[in-house]
């Protein structure tokens, strides 16, 4: 499995403007290459071919006064633009002819200048290194401060520098895993689990255990009122000023340390239940519906398709099993002790008693279950796997309520 592991970078003033402008010359021969194919459209004539872009906005370009200043910059972080935007054309095509599963996607577009995130790779041709003393050399750049947090288990196939909205640098080593030892580190569990993910709480598991939504956004805007404060001095700034861009950078860098706690949780957690379970069933939440609600603000806040990202790619390292359940089987509707169903019910009900056999239910532990039970991972008492039968949706659960097309369609 191929992974990357991300390094804080530290570069000097020298070291922030070679990079910045191996950042503008990668971004300008992207440009060239997406007007070179606007133009080529536009003249009714084919698609130029990655070699020929390449020989004329690279090698030719230098030659030329316009474009002399691209030999400052490392030939490879060039070439490796010039592929980023073959790559962004082909996944556009491949999105037009429906060969590419997610959302569709628009064409390239052109890179600007004042974009929040800039990043340059290095491929293993570009003869870049890890010093001695623990630096990372970069060609015609130099030799950067790395903050290492841990070791690299094998030697990276390339490197991507990145600098991100508030301004920080970072180096992403893109790394080929050891199945063998990955299996080593995770031995198999005989657990199973079903989680219920959810606002109250972040997630809870079929035995009752719930793990409290940390609520990282909610709670810089509360603590001393201090990401408010700062986004409301941006918006007094004037457009186009250097105290309006400080006033950017002060908002960007709270906003990182909310998206940092709040990745640290999910790794946190994710890595503690796939270490202690073989299975886990989770439900396939319609994030992008719930966007659209007054939920918004706190579904985003929670970051559930992140989280559950990041069990999908850690099953998959370790050899463990994730299963999604489809979004519209009504696990908080129905009985984990008899199958009942009796219907939906407001959010504010967080307990009832089942009708059908009368017992106790806490709402988010029963989902959980019910999760559990339509992931096929709960046991009978002759120790088999049992699902639910099919259970026919209420009349006012059918149609899409709103819903988008392709939520319906899953």
């Amino acid at each position: 499995m191929r992974l990357r592991y991300s390094f804080r970078l530290y570069p000097d003033h020298a070291q922030r403007g070679a990079l910045a402008r191996a950042f503008g010359c990668a971004r300008v021969v992207f440009n060239d290459a997406v007007r070179a194919r606007e133009d080529a459209r536009a003249a009714g004539g084919p698609f130029p071919k990655a070699g020929e872009l390449s020989t004329r906005l690279i090698t030719q370009a230098k030659q030329t006064g316009a474009r002399s200043w691209l030999g400052e910059v490392s030939a490879v972080v060039l070439q490796q633009s010039l592929r980023d935007a073959e790559t962004a054309y082909k996944n556009f095509f491949a999105s037009l002819k429906g060969e590419r599963k997610g959302p569709g996607l628009g064409a390239p577009r052109l890179k600007s200048r004042k974009d929040a995130r800039q990043s340059i790779r290095f491929t293993a041709n570009a003869r870049w290194s890890v010093t001695g003393s623990g630096r990372l050399s970069l060609p015609k750049i130099g030799a950067v401060k790395v903050k290492w947090s841990r070791t690299l288990p094998t030697t990276p196939t390339s490197v991507t520098v990145i600098k991100d909205a508030a301004g920080r640098y970072f180096a992403s080593f893109v790394i080929d895993t050891d199945p063998a030892a990955d299996a080593a580190r995770m031995p198999d569990s005989d657990q199973t689990v079903g989680i219920d993910l959810g606002l109250t709480h972040f997630a809870v598991l079929d035995d009752g255990t719930k793990i409290d939504s940390p609520r990282f956004l909610r709670r810089a805007e509360k603590k001393e009122k201090k990401l408010k404060r700062a986004q409301r001095e941006l918006s007094r700034k004037q457009k186009g000023s250097r105290n309006r861009e400080k006033a950017r950078q002060k908002v960007a860098r709270a906003h990182a340390h909310v998206a940092d706690a709040r990745r640290e949780f999910h790794h946190q957690l994710s890595t503690k239940l796939i270490r202690e379970n073989q299975a886990i069933g989770v439900e396939d939440l319609a994030v992008n519906a719930l966007a659209r609600t007054g939920l918004a603000k706190s579904a985003h806040d929670a970051g559930w398709s992140q989280f559950v990202a990041m069990l999908v790619y850690k099953a998959g390292r370790y050899g463990r099993t994730l299963i999604k359940i489809g979004r519209f089987v009504p696990t908080s509707q129905t009985c984990s002790y008899c199958g009942h169903v009796d219907g939906p019910k407001p959010l504010h009900i967080r307990e009832w008693t089942c009708p059908a056999c009368g017992a106790l239910l806490d709402r988010d532990i029963n989902s959980a279950r019910n999760v559990k039970k339509a992931a096929g991972l709960a046991v009978s008492a002759c120790g088999a796997p049992t699902r639910p039968e099919p259970v026919l949706a209420q009349r006012n659960e059918a149609g899409s309520h709103g819903f988008p097309p392709e939520a319906c369609a899953a």
